[in-house]
C-alpha cells in the first residue's frame, strides 16, 4: 500500500492511499526544538572530548596532519554524526529516540542514506551557522513542521508515540471463534495489523465500493502471511477482526499467563442471538443477513 501525508488542522496524520489513518502524526517546532537540542548537547560533548584528545595529538604530527585530523573529526561530528544515525536507524537519531520522533519519506516510507546525507549537510546552515534561526523561521512558516533540509530531501518529521484509543479493539466474529486459535501469526508486520485495525475503526464511513476494495486488499494481504485460510464465504472485513482480536488475545495470555482470566472480546451486539421468548414470538422474522452468520461492524 502507497502511503501519503496529509498536514490535517490540528492533529495531521500519515494516512496511506487506501484512506486508512495511521496514527503518525508531524512533529512540529517544539518537540523537534528538544529532540536537536538532546543531538546538539551530545555532539558539543563530542566535539570537547575530541578537541582535548587532539591537542595532545598535534605535538606528535606536523601541523599540515593535524589540520587534516581536525577537519575529518569535526566534519564527522558534525555532518557524520546525524547522517549516521538516520541512516542506521531509519530517520532517527539519539534526540528523536528520546521524544519519539522519526523522519520519514514525503510518502510514508523510511528514508535512506541520500534522505539523510542532504539533511545532514542542509543542518550545518540552518542549524550551525546560523544558531538554528533559519531551521526554527523555516519550520514555523511549514504547515508541517519542515526545515530547509525537509523540503530538499523530501521528507517530514513525525511522531511515532500516539494513543491508541480512537481504534476500538476489534471484536472475535462468532462464526471464526473455534478457527481463530489455530491461526500462525508469527509473520504478520504490525504496519499491516495497523492498516487493518483503522480501516475496522472506519468501516462505516467509507463507500461501499471502496469499502470491498480497501478490505479485500487488506484481507489478501494479511491471508498471505497467516495460515490456516479462513473458511470459505468469510467476509473480508470477519477475517481482519478474527486475526486481530486473537493477536491481542495472544499477547494478553503473555503478558497475564498461560492465559488465565482470559474472556474472548465481547461480540458487538449485532451478533449476539436474541433470547428465546417466554412465548410464542408473533413478530415477523428478521430479514435473512448475507454471509452465513456475519454481521458486520457498525
Amino acid at each position: 500500500m502507497k502511503a501519503s501525508l496529509l498536514g490535517m488542522s490540528d492533529q495531521p496524520s500519515i494516512v496511506t492511499g487506501d484512506a486508512v489513518v495511521l496514527e503518525l502524526r508531524l512533529a512540529k517546532l517544539a518537540s523537534r526544538s528538544l529532540a536537536l537540542a538532546i543531538d546538539l548537547a551530545a555532539q558539543l560533548a563530542l566535539l570537547l572530548v575530541g578537541t582535548l584528545v587532539l591537542a595532545g595529538v598535534v605535538s606528535f604530527v606536523d601541523e599540515a596532519l593535524s589540520t587534516a585530523i581536525a577537519l575529518v573529526f569535526y566534519i564527522a561530528v558534525i555532518v557524520g554524526y546525524p547522517v549516521a544515525f538516520e541512516t542506521a536507524t531509519r530517520g532517527r537519531t539519539p534526540g528523536k529516540m528520546a521524544l519519539g520522533l522519526r523522519v520519514v519519506r514525503e510518502d510514508g516510507g523510511p528514508i535512506r542514506f541520500r534522505h539523510a546525507f542532504v539533511r545532514g549537510l542542509l543542518g550545518v546552515v540552518e542549524i550551525w551557522l546560523s544558531a538554528g534561526t533559519v531551521a526554527a523561521i523555516t519550520s514555523l512558516a511549514s504547515a508541517k513542521g519542515k526545515r530547509l533540509g525537509d523540503y530538499l530531501a523530501g521528507t517530514v518529521a513525525v511522531r511515532e508515540r500516539v494513543p491508541v484509543r480512537s481504534a476500538p479493539m476489534a471484536a472475535m466474529p462468532a462464526p471464526l471463534a473455534g478457527w481463530a486459535p489455530s491461526l500462525d501469526l508469527s509473520r504478520v508486520p504490525d504496519d499491516l495489523a495497523l492498516a487493518a485495525r483503522q480501516y475496522l475503526s472506519r468501516y462505516g464511513e467509507l463507500a461501499p465500493a471502496v469499502r470491498e476494495e480497501m478490505g479485500s486488499r487488506i484481507a489478501s494481504a494479511l491471508a498471505s502471511v497467516t495460515a490456516p485460510p479462513p473458511p470459505p464465504g468469510t467476509p473480508p472485513w470477519a477475517f481482519l477482526s478474527a486475526v486481530l482480536a486473537e493477536r491481542r488475545r495472544r499477547e494478553l495470555t503473555r503478558l497475564g499467563g498461560a492465559g488465565q482470566g482470559w474472556a474472548p472480546a465481547p461480540v458487538p451486539v449485532t451478533q449476539v442471538p436474541p433470547a428465546a421468548p417466554a412465548r410464542p414470538d408473533v413478530r415477523p422474522p428478521p430479514a435473512p443477513r448475507a454471509g452465513d452468520g456475519f454481521a458486520p461492524p457498525g
